[in-house]
């Protein structure tokens, strides 16, 4: 079973139903009790930086979300989720990010001339081709973006797709079994969905294991 946290940031059902699309189970987690029964996390987030880790924070979550972005168990963050994983924002001066990985979120600059905030499709480079979340992700493929910011990792290892908008940026992360994407997989067509369903499968693949250890 996935769980995806619900922390009153907008509507998740979009990130259910692809989840669902591609074979997996989910549900809308809001306790920590909750998170403690599902196999995988889905962290996602919409609107402001701030405005998703004070809800985050008062949702009681924070400490259990940190401890599984940090564990080997799979993790999927999306858009101001995966933004959360970084040290802080621009957009949120003062606010404390959940710190999984070192870095800021930082705003586009209008010098190139583009529309702020980027909407709209972009092909990615793979920069981890061997990642398993990233299984039948090809060079060129097209992702749906919606930000006016990006993150900056300061390890560039952690980079697992890159693509540009003016200037060049992570457009996901991964490490072991987590995955963070800024632009959101549940509208990106065939490569988004090829993601959950590589997401989907590990999940499984983790039950299994667990069941057979046990």
């Amino acid at each position: 079973m996935i769980g995806i946290v619900d922390y009153d940031i907008g509507n998740l059902r979009s990130v259910q139903k692809a989840i669902q699309h591609v074979g997996g189970e989910a549900v809308f987690v809001r306790t920590p009790e909750e998170i403690a029964q599902v196999d995988a996390l889905v962290l996602p987030g919409v609107g402001a930086f701030g405005d998703c880790v004070r809800s985050l924070a008062a949702s009681g979550m924070w400490d259990d979300v940190l401890a599984w972005a940090k564990s080997e168990r799979p993790f999927f963050g999306i858009c101001v989720g995966y933004q959360m994983l970084f040290d802080a924002s621009e957009e949120a001066p003062g606010e404390k990010g959940l710190g999984v990985f070192p870095g800021q979120v930082r705003k586009f600059s209008d010098r190139h001339g583009l529309k702020i905030p980027q909407i709209g499709w972009n092909t990615v480079k793979v920069l981890q081709p061997d990642a398993p979340l990233l299984s039948g992700i090809a060079e060129g493929d097209y992702v749906y973006f919606v930000h006016s910011y990006y993150a900056a990792p300061e390890d560039p290892s952690i980079i697992a797709l890159e693509t540009s908008y003016g200037d060049i940026f992570a457009a996901a992360v991964a490490r072991g079994n987590l995955l963070a994407t800024q632009f959101h997989p549940e509208k990106s067509q065939r490569a988004g969905l090829r993601m959950l369903k590589n997401f989907v499968a590990l999940a499984k693949q983790t039950v299994a294991a667990e069941i057979a250890t046990a």
